[in-house]
């Protein structure tokens, strides 16, 4: 009963003595949807890299080269703030946010190579390879690598959230998605080199539009979500409730 005593003094706009963490799931919705525009300015700016033949990495070498850079570094800054807000959210229940652990290290091997692949830019043509180009090729696949797996492994362990329990529902099939799309992403140049030569950049657009979704959805629904009072779950509520006598 402590938890819930203590819970019951605390509103839900505090989040372990510092302000509610919901209003960063914002600032993650506006940098996806900053994403996009950059993204599409980039694509319209000369010299008008083909969006489903070339990777959208090639958009980051050119005259507007910057804008595309900028982009990259936008996908890392909106990455980490959906991990500090995800944590700071489920950190007040009582098992804190170690369900996630795996999850949220992945989505950061993500979040790193954003940061990455705006420091050292690819090779366009993508032969012969330079040390930056061979260092990008590396960020992105590892990049790609800890989207998929990280927001699967969060999605499956949504169950042992109070907060994100509700969500699993929605969540998981859209991360079985992702990874199906990693899949293709991955392994379409060994199956079907002609055909993935052809629309590799449109694989990729289609995996990382599918990691950005999943992350603005879940936003979404969070920033929508009243908090928990500190330490509480379903369990608890329901052992800490009165125990009614035969006479009542």
């Amino acid at each position: 009963m402590v938890a819930t005593e203590a819970g019951a003094n605390v509103g839900p706009s505090t989040w372990s003595g510092t302000s509610d963490p919901r209003w960063l799931f914002w600032v993650v919705i506006g940098g996806i949807l900053l994403y996009i525009v950059l993204d599409v300015l980039a694509q319209l700016l000369p010299p008008h890299y083909s969006p489903i033949t070339q990777a959208e990495s090639d958009l980051a070498v050119g005259p507007f080269g910057v804008v595309m850079t900028l982009n990259f570094v936008d996908r890392g800054v909106l990455s980490i703030v959906f991990v500090y807000a995800l944590v700071g959210t489920v950190r007040r229940e009582r098992r804190g946010w170690a369900p996630l652990r795996s999850g949220v290290a992945f989505l950061s091997i993500w979040t790193v190579g954003a940061f990455l692949l705006a420091v050292f830019p690819t090779d366009v043509p993508n032969l012969p390879l330079s040390g930056h180009g061979a260092i990008h090729l590396v960020a992105a696949l590892l990049a790609f690598f800890g989207g998929a797996v990280g927001v699967f492994a969060l999605a499956d362990h949504f169950g042992e959230s109070e907060s994100l329990r509700p969500a699993k529902g929605f969540a998981l099939p859209f991360a079985i998605l992702v990874v199906v799309l990693f899949v293709v992403e991955i392994t379409a140049g060994f199956a079907v080199p002609r055909i993935a030569d052809q629309y590799r950049g449109l694989t990729e657009r289609l995996f990382l539009g599918s990691v950005l979704a999943w992350i603005f959805a879940i936003s979404v629904y969070l920033v929508r979500r009243p908090l928990p009072a500190p330490g509480s779950s379903t369990a608890d509520r329901s052992a800490d409730a009165p125990t009614p006598s035969p006479g009542s």
